[in-house]
């Protein structure tokens, strides 16, 4: 009786000891059924979350950003200056005002445009400053600087808009593609194909 006894304990902590390791394995494995598909939600849902706001953010800036303009006097009036220039656009918009400020705003676009072509053409600098700072190409250049501006003034305003509109493209100059200008008072030989002559500027491809 007592061996019968011993077998029935043996077999009942046997049991007991089975059931425990089981249970042990069965939540180590819920544990992990859990965590990967929480992983694998949040992973998910994020990249649905960014996109949709990006595509939001692109479709509403195009019709704020889209001006209608009926000439280019009016188009230099309703493009807002940024409240901080760039490094490029501060050379752009220095270029056109030291070169072109008392000239017309189809003269100062014209001369934007040569630095912004030139930036793009692969045979200047690639950049606004790279062109405007390239040594013996712009008289107002001393030492590797400009001269100071009054910022607050009308013309630097203007230059500061004309500059943006060169920049994006959106109104044409009347040389659309000269690489090169010179004032009119002086008379280089370089042999260029003339385009027109814009205030005091003589433009050529």
């Amino acid at each position: 009786m007592s061996k019968k006894f011993r077998y029935a304990a043996t077999l009942s902590m046997a049991a007991t000891f089975i059931t425990t390791l089981l249970s042990t394995s069965g939540s180590h494995a819920s544990a992990q059924g859990f965590n990967a598909p929480a992983a694998i939600a949040t992973t998910f849902i994020s990249q649905p979350v960014i996109q949709t706001i990006a595509q939001e953010q692109v479709d509403t800036a195009e019709p704020q950003d889209a001006i209608t303009a009926s000439s280019l006097a009016d188009l230099v009036e309703n493009t807002p200056a940024p409240a901080a220039l760039s490094n490029e656009l501060e050379c752009l918009a220095g270029a056109i005002f030291f070169e072109a400020k008392g000239e017309s705003l189809a003269g100062q676009l014209a001369v934007g445009r040569v630095i912004v072509a030139r930036s793009q053409s692969g045979r200047f600098p690639a950049s606004y400053c790279g062109v405007v700072y390239q040594p013996s190409q712009f008289s107002f250049i001393r030492g590797r600087s400009m001269p100071a501006i009054n910022r607050s003034g009308h013309q630097w305003q203007n230059a500061v808009r004309v500059a943006v509109i060169a920049d994006q493209g959106t109104w044409k100059s009347p040389v659309e593609g000269a690489m090169f200008f010179h004032a009119a008072h002086v008379s280089p030989r370089w042999g260029k194909a003339r385009m027109a002559k814009i205030d005091g500027h003589i433009f050529y491809r």
